[in-house]
């Protein structure tokens, strides 16, 4: 017959040594694994915002050639021949610079529909090529390693240069 102390008698050290040494082994593979699906994440929230600004860009630049061309002017206050130039994209109004979307928070960032709190972004201006360029580093990324870049349209002898928009996710 067993006694009550042998019932209850608990994990012997090695056991426990055993199951910590597991769970170790375990960590050190599923660990590696978690922080690349981060990264992995981050890399295609760059570029599904990269393809975002791509195709609001366009969008705004077509609103702007149907003012211009007069075809099918917009009906609101301001269009693409005010000043400032603005374009109306489902009753909001857009920020232009030559004929595309500023590289402004009225701008590029309406016309995406990309916010900071609400996309998990940092977003700022870098001007360092001297042409107005807006920045969108994604959270938990390097900085500028992880980044969408939209550089402001240019009128360059007289001809209309289109923005130039890249992403970067070597550090994402």
């Amino acid at each position: 017959m067993k006694t009550a102390r042998a019932a209850h008698r608990g994990f012997t050290l090695i056991e426990l040594i055993v199951v910590v040494s597991i769970i170790g082994i375990l960590v050190a593979i599923a660990w590696p694994r978690y922080i690349e699906m981060q990264r992995d994440a981050r890399s295609a929230k760059a570029k599904g915002i990269f393809g975002t600004i791509q195709s609001a860009s366009v969008l705004a630049h077509s609103r702007c050639l149907l003012d211009l061309s007069g075809v099918a002017p917009s009906l609101t206050q301001y269009n693409c021949a005010t000043n400032p130039p603005m374009v109306d994209m489902e009753g909001t109004m857009i920020r232009i610079a030559n004929r595309y979307p500023a590289a402004t928070q009225d701008g590029i960032d309406i016309a995406a529909q990309l916010t900071a709190a609400s996309n998990d972004l940092i977003i700022g201006m870098d001007n360092s090529s001297g042409v107005t360029t807006r920045v969108f580093d994604m959270v938990g990324g390097t900085v500028p390693l992880c980044r969408v870049s939209y550089q402001e349209a240019t009128l360059n002898g007289g001809v209309f240069v289109a923005p130039v928009i890249s992403v970067v996710t070597d550090g994402c």
